[in-house]
């Protein structure tokens, strides 16, 4: 492992006929992810990927990557990577995940996220290249802090295996739409399970019943509207679901031990005090 941390990143794009000219290798441990279009990466096996769709490649791994459709990718490259570094790509991928370091037994992790999470993944990773692209006091520290701030994203975030992916397209949904009633046998349909199996494979991944979570969603949007915006308490409420001012006030009270609109008044408070 080298005492310098070097990573080289980019976001690239490709035409449908695009392929790498046979298979190629390097020292280097690479984060790739699909952010737009579908191809095949291949090694000693072959695996689709589409968006939201990524692949951590060991070091020294003979690969190669061929568009089926106009593709495009964003890529880290990690050189002389830190000792946290390398436990956050190996937690990523728990005990399935062998040979990151390289090697004979070595194999590729794949992963996947959400469309949401995609898409906020693709503005961290935009921000990391901004960031990377302008003079730096402290190179190595902010280096560090990006790809643990990225890989934890990951770690949070991503899924192994398909039935985990179903499931987190119908939690995209319930954040989409914390103004609509939900019910448990649409979102189990749009999953592919029953609904008894749905609630149960919601509830291993997320902690909690899709209800609850649900409710999560709403709050903190709420709490994002009551803190961020001047918009009237009843059009919040309505944005988060209630058509009822005294439903939604009630309810939040409940939630975070202040009415709406005294919470609101405490944030301000809170922010001005940290501004003088």
């Amino acid at each position: 492992m080298q005492d310098e941390l070097d990573i080289r990143s980019f976001i690239g794009t490709h035409d449908a006929d695009f392929y790498d000219d046979g298979f190629h290798r390097h020292s280097a441990v690479e984060i790739s992810i699909v952010l737009e279009g579908r191809c095949l990466f291949e090694w000693s096996r072959r695996s689709w990927m589409e968006a939201g769709h990524i692949v951590i490649i060991p070091s020294d791994l003979s690969h190669r990557f061929e568009a089926v459709t106009n593709v495009r990718f964003g890529v880290i490259l990690l050189q002389g990577v830190t000792a946290r570094t390398m436990e956050l790509v190996a937690k990523l991928g728990g005990s399935g995940f062998t040979g990151y370091g390289g090697g004979a037994d070595s194999s590729p992790l794949f992963l996947a996220l959400s469309r949401l999470d995609k898409e906020r993944f693709e503005r961290l990773f935009r921000e990391w290249l901004r960031m990377k692209a302008s003079f730096l006091k402290e190179k190595q520290a902010n280096y560090s802090a990006w790809m643990e701030v990225l890989l934890l994203f990951l770690l949070e975030h991503s899924q192994q295996d398909l039935q985990g992916m179903t499931v987190t397209k119908a939690a995209d949904y319930i954040r989409e739409n914390v103004q609509e009633s939900v019910h448990i046998s649409d979102l189990a349909e749009m999953a592919g399970f029953t609904e008894a199996a749905f609630r149960r494979v919601f509830e291993q991944m997320y902690g909690v019943s899709p209800k609850q979570y649900q409710q999560q969603c709403r709050l903190q949007e709420a709490k994002w509207l009551l803190s961020s915006t001047d918009k009237d308490i009843r059009e919040i409420a309505e944005q988060v679901g209630f058509f009822r001012l005294h439903s939604f006030s009630q309810w939040f009270k409940e939630q975070e031990g202040l009415p709406p609109t005294v919470w609101r008044k405490s944030q301000r408070l809170q922010h001005g005090s940290m501004l003088d």
